[in-house]
């Protein structure tokens, strides 16, 4: 397996990269890893496209009151993805445009065609 990294400030720290090398040993792409990433590559993940979207719309589907309050939805975001086989063919199937518009695009910027 290898860990897509996406270079974000706060995980470019010593500390965040050091954790990668170990745990991820030549097997982490990103800013200051083993497998180089160009910088203004497109980002076409399935965590982008449907994940991140579809957890957020779970753990915000009524107001935070608390920290806590926030990590349980967190977790149970987290197991309630895990536990539906259809998620993984939702977060395909949400890659699929994108994918096409990179390509017509020679790999440049889309998202204005999405």
């Amino acid at each position: 397996m290898y860990f897509q990294h996406d270079g974000a400030p706060s995980h470019y720290t010593r500390h965040v990269r050091e954790y990668l090398n170990e745990s991820f040993p030549n097997r982490w792409l990103g800013r200051g890893g083993p497998v180089a990433w160009a910088p203004k590559s497109p980002d076409l993940t399935s965590l982008d496209y449907y994940l991140w979207g579809h957890m957020k719309t779970l753990v915000y589907e009524t107001k935070v009151a608390s920290r806590a309050v926030l990590h349980d939805r967190i977790f149970a975001a987290v197991e309630h993805i895990r536990n539906h086989p259809d998620n993984a063919a939702s977060a395909t199937r949400s890659l699929l445009m994108p994918a096409e518009n990179c390509l017509a695009t020679g790999g440049g910027h889309f998202e204005q065609l999405l």
